[in-house]
C-alpha cells in the first residue's frame, strides 16, 4: 500500500527510539517486563513494538507532574496564554506528520485526519490558549452586612486522564488543554494500540516551551497502569473516555480516594428523521453520520428512526449510497472509509451484523471486503432492517459502519424511540419545521442534539453526555471549568476585629 512517510521508512521507530513513555520531558522505555505493538490495521503490519508502563513508571510520572506543578499553577494566566499560542503554531507546523500518524495507527483516510483531526486539535488549542486568560472568579459583594466575599476558581493538582483509541490525537488535546490552561499538571494515558500522536503531542508541547513534567504519557494496559493512576493518592482528579462499564469500573476505583471525576462514556445515538425532512439531505446525513472514522465514534448515527411516510425510500437510497463508499488505502486521497482499528474490532463489529441475521435483515454489507483489502480490518458499510427496540443492535453500542433504521407514526412515538437506551451522549431530529425540530431538541435526553445535521462540533461548544454516557464536559469554557476548584474568600471590612457575633453564639467566655 505504499511508504506511509513520503520516502522517511524509519519516521516512527525512530522517532521512538527512546522508549514510549514520556515523562518530566523525556522519552523513555517502560518498566512493566511486557512489550506491545503498534499495528497498521489496513495491512496488518507492525509500525513499533515499545515496552509497556508498569505501575512505576505511572509513580514516576505522578511525581514529576506533582514536583512541576507549584511552578505551573503560579504562572500568571498570561504566561500559561502564550504558551499554549506557541504550543498551537508548533502543532500547525507539524500537522502533516501527525495526520499520518494518526492515519498510520487508527487507519484513519488521511482526508480526515488532514481535514478534521488535526485541524480540530490545532483549533482547539488556539481556544484553550484564550481561555487561559479568563479564569475568572466571581465576587459575590456586600452580601453580608460588614463583609466582603468573592470566589476564587484554583487548579486541581495532579490530573490522571485515560484516553480512548477512536480519536487519539483529539482525546488527548481534549483531555490536556483544559487541564492545564486552568493551572493543573497531567498524566495522560492513552489506549496501548494507539499512542503515537499522544506522544507526539507531549513532545510539541515541550518544544512550545510548556515545562517539564507538565505534561506526562505512560503508555500501557488498563488492568494495571490506568487502574493505579486512577487510584493513585497524589492524583487528584481522573478523566476518562471509553466504554461505560469501563466507566463503571473507573468510577469504583477513584471513590476510593474521594477524587473528582469526568466520564465521557459511551453512546447509541438516534437520528430522528421526520415525514417532512428533506429526504436527500437526510440520507446523506445519515451515511456520513454513521461511517465516520468507520462508525468507532460514540457520537454516530447508530439508529435512524425514520416516520413512515419516508421509511421506504429512506432505506433504500441510505442502502444504494453505502454501496458507492470507496473503501481503500487510508493513504490514498480517494479512500473514503478505512479498517477499524483493528482485527479484533472488526470481528466484534461482524460478530453483532451476524448474530442479527436471525431477527434481522442486512439490507446491504455485513460483510470483510475481498480482494486486496483482505489483510486489513475492513468491514464493509452495512444497514439493518426490521430490527426490534429491544434488540441487541439497537440498545449495544457496536462501534463500527453499522446503521440501523427502524419505522416510527408519530412524533411521541419517535421521540420516546430516540430516548429508549441507556444512553444519551448525541442525537440529531431532521425536520423543516422549526417547532417540530424545537420540541425534539427539548425532550430528546442527550448532551447535544443537532438539527437537520450530524457530527460537527467546534472547540467553542461543550461536548459530554446524559444517563450512561456520562457526566462532565470536553471542549469549551465548561470544560475548562471541570478542571478547577471553587473557593470562597470572606472579608471582615471593618478596622478592628469585632466579636459581635461571636458572642451571640459563646456569650460573655467572649
Amino acid at each position: 500500500m505504499g511508504n506511509r512517510f513520503q520516502g522517511q521508512d524509519r519516521f516512527v521507530p525512530d522517532r521512538f527510539k527512546d522508549g514510549a513513555q514520556y515523562i518530566g520531558g523525556r522519552l523513555r522505555p517502560g518498566t512493566s517486563g511486557r512489550h506491545h505493538a503498534v499495528v497498521d490495521p489496513a495491512t496488518g503490519e507492525q509500525v513499533l513494538d515499545y515496552e509497556l508502563a508498569g505501575t512505576a513508571d505511572v509513580d514516576a510520572a505522578v511525581a514529576a507532574a506533582r514536583e512541576a506543578f507549584p511552578g505551573w499553577a503560579g504562572a500568571t494566566p498570561g504566561e500559561r496564554s502564550d504558551a499554549l499560542h506557541r504550543f498551537a503554531s508548533v502543532l500547525a507546523e507539524q500537522a502533516e506528520d501527525f495526520a499520518r500518524a494518526e492515519s498510520l495507527q487508527c487507519g484513519k483516510p488521511i482526508k480526515l485526519t488532514r481535514e478534521f483531526d488535526v485541524p480540530g486539535t490545532v483549533d482547539n488549542t488556539a481556544f484553550f490558549a484564550g481561555a487561559a486568560r479568563h479564569l475568572q472568579g466571581q465576587s459575590a459583594g456586600e452580601y453580608s452586612g460588614d463583609h466582603t466575599s468573592y470566589v476564587r476558581r484554583e487548579p486541581i493538582g495532579v490530573v490522571g486522564s485515560i484516553a480512548p483509541w477512536n480519536y487519539p490525537l483529539q482525546m488527548a488535546a481534549w483531555k490536556v488543554l483544559p487541564a492545564i490552561a486552568a493551572g493543573n499538571t497531567i498524566v495522560l494515558k492513552p489506549a496501548e494500540i494507539t499512542p503515537l500522536t499522544s506522544l507526539m503531542f507531549a513532545q510539541a508541547a515541550s518544544a512550545a516551551g510548556i515545562p517539564d513534567g507538565v505534561v506526562n504519557i505512560v503508555t500501557g494496559a488498563g488492568r494495571d497502569a490506568g487502574e493505579h493512576l486512577v487510584g493513585h493518592p497524589d492524583v487528584a482528579m481522573t478523566s476518562f473516555t471509553g466504554s461505560t462499564p469501563v466507566g463503571k469500573r473507573v468510577a469504583e476505583v477513584a471513590t476510593a480516594t474521594v477524587k473528582r471525576l469526568h466520564l465521557e462514556l459511551g453512546g447509541k445515538a438516534p437520528f430522528v428523521v421526520f415525514d417532512d425532512a428533506d429526504l436527500d439531505a437526510a440520507v446523506h446525513g445519515a451515511v456520513a453520520g454513521s461511517l465516520i472514522n468507520s462508525g468507532q465514534d460514540c457520537t454516530a448515527a447508530t439508529r435512524a428512526y425514520v416516520q413512515r411516510p419516508l421509511y421506504d425510500a429512506f432505506v433504500a437510497a441510505v442502502a444504494d449510497l453505502m454501496e458507492t463508499v470507496r473503501l481503500g488505502d487510508p493513504f490514498d486521497p480517494a479512500t473514503d472509509l478505512g479498517p477499524l482499528v483493528s482485527h479484533a474490532q472488526r470481528d466484534r463489529v461482524a460478530g453483532f451484523v451476524d448474530r442479527a441475521r436471525s431477527y434481522a435483515t442486512v439490507v446491504t454489507g455485513g460483510q470483510v471486503p475481498g480482494g486486496n483489502l483482505e489483510k486489513g480490518a475492513y468491514y464493509l458499510p452495512t444497514l439493518i432492517a426490521d430490527a426490534a427496540q429491544d434488540s441487541e443492535v439497537v440498545q449495544s453500542e457496536i462501534f463500527g459502519p453499522v446503521l440501523v433504521v427502524l419505522p416510527f407514526d408519530s412524533d411521541d412515538e419517535g421521540i420516546a424511540l430516540a430516548n429508549d437506551t441507556p444512553y444519551g451522549l448525541a442525537a440529531s431530529a431532521w425536520s423543516r419545521d422549526v417547532y417540530r425540530a424545537g420540541r425534539a431538541t427539548r425532550e430528546i435526553k442527550a448532551g447535544c442534539v443537532w438539527v437537520n445535521d450530524h457530527i460537527p462540533i467546534i472547540s467553542e461548544m461543550p461536548h459530554g453526555g446524559y444517563k450512561a454516557s456520562g457526566f462532565g464536559k470536553d471542549m469549551s469554557t465548561y470544560s475548562f471549568e471541570e478542571y478547577t476548584q471553587v473557593k470562597h474568600v470572606m472579608y471582615d471590612n471593618t478596622a478592628v476585629v469585632r466579636k459581635d457575633w461571636h458572642r451571640t453564639i459563646f456569650g460573655d467566655r467572649l
